[in-house]
């Protein structure tokens, strides 16, 4: 083989180390790289599941203390009620002695 020859097989070998060593570098940041890209998916779906789970707890103790109003009403109305029919027959009488006593 002549000098230029020998030459070209050294610059080729230089050229498949470079790119062995490359590779080799490649290699070794693909598993930070995917572990990074794990732990980035986590992240956002445990943010998302935080995020449900606050509307979720939201929406229930919204819902509670519409239970909770509805049984004040309910319990007002029902002390009306009894107020109402306890002077019934108060207003009644009234209603009559009025109507009577103009007559």
């Amino acid at each position: 083989m002549n000098e230029k020859n020998i030459q070209q097989v050294l610059e080729i070998e230089k050229k498949a180390q470079e790119v062995l060593e490359q590779a080799q570098r490649e290699a070794q940041e693909l598993p930070r790289a995917a572990e990074q890209e794990a732990q980035a998916l986590i992240a956002k779906a445990k943010s998302e599941a935080e995020e449900e789970a606050r509307g979720i707890v939201a929406e229930a103790q919204a819902e509670d203390k519409a239970k909770e109003i509805l049984a004040e009403v309910e319990r007002q109305n029902s002390e009306l009620e009894a107020r109402a029919a306890a002077n019934l027959d108060k207003a009644v009488a009234y209603v009559l002695e009025r109507v009577v006593g103009r007559a």
